[in-house]
């Protein structure tokens, strides 16, 4: 017996519930599932989530710690980087009381944790302390503990206990408890609060009545209840959430945030191990600080909870800002960062016995973590980077060569395991790419892992019509996952006070969090998973694609480069001509540094995705022509056109990705590209021909590229079987703005044909977006 189970359906109108028919009659569009036909298999670790320390993901959000700046170390501080501010922390004052409030590092509580919070009060007898506001307020439920721990020591002239209370902002008291014992020298007390109400907005305070002065350290607040009721762990909600996705790998921790902006702030999982008061914490690229409470063993634990595999992200001596200078210093302060790598593997696998294995014991957890995948590296590229793959690949094969390694750029001089691809755009570039990997070269290319994708254009916060571009590209992913053997959505979080990035899977603040259509379009993707593709016959309808028009520009990527005779032409007529006599007034600049020399437009620094834009919206069908030289730096020339929104790609990427390759970066397109590099010190001419959709390419007037921007289907659709069951899962995804009829139907011996549930994520607008205030305006609907 066959069960049917349409289970995955998209649409941006609601009466695709009415997509599945059972009647004879003719219908637009049928859809054949040869079940009968079984083929390849589905890759069982094929849907997965990539946790990345950005938009305060983990810290003030997954990571259950409530207290912002518990070790006093988060303010960047004066010219020799002495912290002089203490964020999130106030002064909480009787009327009469007097006290000040200042960071010192006179009595340090340890050599990783140099500053603490020094609280002086001047008068006895009146109330005076110190409160800590959270990651905007915390969040406190009636009737819920939490446990509170913190370093202290006192001058002698300090007497009586301190007093640790929840408080709402006006002072009212949710919880309280007495600390008695402090002394001259540091030591860690604990309490539980319990609190009275429930508060969104609460704080904590930690107060005294006398004078004196009371130093202060590492004070932390935890829920009792944790995810899984681990120590030091995460925050209940949010956990829940991922788990339901079902996650079968775990990317982490990043992403930019492993390789910062320079090595000196990149992650480092040995300073993220051990003692809590102990972990120096680093800033974060993303703009703020991480206490690293959330460390390596911590994720390797939530790895083990969520039941999924750990994929670990190793730096490889490569930083976000520096990648041009280390292309000068290819294999400086290498040799650490491979011992990192070996170590991090023997801390996840090693026995009891081995000193890294000893270390993750001691932590609490003697059996291996069995980790089987390591990232090299995060978007480095070029020369550098395949020359350190080499290094790590035979260090890690030759010690553990069952250890599946992740290069995240192609590299020739090693075999690559798998291969990390990103992709952000608009939803109709992930339509276009539906089909990216059919013709896949599956004998002579590395498997792929599609680390980082989403819809980040004309996406609003995360809206329905994002999520239908994902699906179409998911089901492509998903009927080739014999080539695509891993993908992760991303970024995965986002506290709605530090968006970063946009937009993100689960939105949150203190108390509250939902997903995002993309959210539930990924649990319903994870969730419903056949064992084995089936051949599907589906001629979906068209739906032609607007005319595109837009201005234009030059760029670079980690390059310096200068460009001149720049030209835009509309047959006889010129709409645009450079004049870089005396200045590039007019040219709107995105970063990098820009001058006029000599008659062209020079950019002299070697910083990512800089940008010089003109002309107007409006343009199509034009020819843009300019002649353009390297100065020096990694890769070539950015070349921008139809250009709608300046900080959107849409550009020919000439000499990208390590100065090896050419290709388009534009919504509507699915360009492999074509090998090839520029060189430095020669002037190239370029051309850019745009007419109805169709766009041609040449550099040195030889073709390069010759695409269109047609019709996209207004359909996708994908089909696979359970074995155990004898289930079929359809995922079927409209795009158009109409309701679409089809009919099903069954090939080969299928016996008796039942219907089973079907799941629907539609609303009444493409555009309708979840929020705080509305959490499930678009979740998935069983009809």
């Amino acid at each position: 017996m066959s069960r049917v189970k349409p289970l995955c359906v998209l649409s941006t109108s609601i009466a695709l519930a009415l997509l599945f028919i059972s009647s004879a009659s003719a219908a637009e569009t049928t859809l054949t599932v040869h079940v009968d036909k079984p083929g390849i298999k589905i890759s069982p670790v094929l849907y997965g989530i990539f946790f990345e320390e950005i938009n305060r993901a983990g810290e003030g959000g997954l990571y259950g710690e409530m207290v912002q700046n518990r070790s006093f170390e988060d303010d960047r501080g004066d010219r020799d980087h002495k912290p002089t501010k203490a964020p999130a922390w106030s002064l909480v004052l009787d009327e009469n009381a007097k006290a000040t409030m200042t960071i010192d590092n006179s009595h340090p509580l340890n050599a990783h944790n140099p500053h603490a919070l020094k609280l002086d009060v001047v008068n006895a007898g009146h109330h005076a302390g110190v409160a800590n506001e959270g990651f905007r307020g915390m969040a406190v439920s009636q009737g819920a503990s939490y446990a509170l721990s913190f370093y202290a020591r006192c001058s002698e002239h300090l007497k009586g206990p301190i007093e640790v209370s929840l408080q709402s902002k006006d002072g009212t008291v949710l919880g309280s408890a007495a600390v008695n014992g402090i002394g001259g020298d540091w030591k860690q007390f604990r309490a539980t609060l319990n609190s009275n109400r429930t508060n969104a907005s609460a704080r904590l305070v930690l107060s005294v009545n006398s004078s004196g002065t009371l130093w202060l350290d590492d004070v932390s607040l935890f829920p009792a209840k944790t995810w899984k009721n681990r120590p030091n762990g995460l925050r209940p909600d949010l956990a829940e959430m991922l788990f339901a996705m079902k996650p079968s790998f775990n990317r982490f921790p990043g992403g930019c945030y492993v390789e910062g902006n320079r090595l000196a702030n990149a992650f480092r999982w040995k300073n993220s191990i051990g003692e809590l008061s102990e972990r120096p914490g680093h800033w974060n690229l993303w703009g703020y600080r991480s206490t690293d409470g959330l460390g390596y063993y911590e994720y390797l634990q939530m790895c083990e909870d969520l039941g999924t595999e750990p994929l670990f992200v190793i730096n490889c001596g490569m930083s976000h800002e520096e990648q041009s200078a280390q292309m000068r210093l290819p294999v400086a302060n290498v040799d650490e960062y491979l011992q990192d790598a070996l170590d991090a593997i023997e801390y996840a696998n090693g026995p009891v016995e081995s000193k890294w294995g000893g270390l993750r014991a001691k932590a609490g957890h003697p059996a291996p973590f069995n980790l089987k995948y390591m990232e090299v590296g995060n978007e480095n590229s070029g020369p550098v980077y395949e020359q350190r793959y080499k290094l790590f690949y035979d260090a890690i094969k030759a010690k553990y060569p069952d250890i599946k390694l992740v290069a995240n750029a192609p590299v020739k001089s090693r075999p690559m395991d798998i291969l990390d691809e990103h992709y952000y755009s608009t939803p109709e570039f992930f339509m276009a790419n539906a089909d990216r990997y059919d013709k896949y070269d599956r004998a002579k290319s590395p498997k792929i892992y599609v680390g980082e994708y989403a819809v980040t254009q004309g996406c609003g916060k995360g809206n329905l019509r994002a999520a239908i571009g994902e699906a179409a590209f998911m089901a492509g992913m998903e009927r080739n996952s014999d080539v695509v053997v891993m993908a992760s959505y991303a970024p995965l979080f986002v506290h709605y006070a530090w968006r970063q990035w946009n937009p993100n899977a689960i939105n949150f603040d203190g108390a509250r969090a939902y997903g995002t259509p993309s959210y539930h379009l990924q649990k319903m993707f994870s969730r419903d998973r056949g064992d084995v593709i089936l051949g599907l016959d589906f001629d979906a309808p068209k739906v032609k694609s607007s005319s595109k028009h837009g201005a234009i520009g030059v760029g670079t990527w980690l390059t310096q480069a200068e460009y001149k005779d720049i030209k835009v032409t509309q047959g006889d007529k010129v709409l645009f001509q450079s004049d870089f006599s005396k200045d590039h007034k007019g040219w709107r600049t995105r970063g990098g540094l820009w001058q006029v020399n000599e008659g062209a437009l020079q950019q002299t620094s070697e910083r990512e995705d800089v940008r010089a834009i003109a002309g107007d919206k409006s343009w199509k069908d034009y020819t843009l022509t300019l002649k353009a030289r390297k100065i020096g730096g990694a890769e070539g020339f950015l070349i921008l056109f139809n250009v709608q929104n300046d900080g959107v790609k849409s550009w020919w990427n000439i000499g990208g990705w390590g100065n090896s390759r050419h290709a388009l970066e534009i919504e509507g397109i699915a360009d492999e590209g074509v090998a090839g590099k520029i060189e430095a010190g020669r002037w190239y001419d370029i051309r850019i021909e745009t007419r109805d959709g169709r766009i041609r390419c040449y550099l040195d007037d030889k073709l390069i590229h010759d695409v269109n921007q047609g019709a996209v289907r207004a359909m996708y659709a994908g089909a696979s079987h359970v074995q155990a069951s004898g289930d079929v899962i359809l995922k079927v995804v409209n795009q158009a703005e109409t309701p679409q009829s089809v009919r099903i139907a069954l090939t080969g011996n299928v016996g008796k044909v039942t219907s089973g549930a079907a799941s629907v994520l539609t609303s009444q607008d493409q555009m309708d977006e979840n929020s705080l205030e509305e959490p499930e305006k678009v979740v998935p609907k069983d009809v």
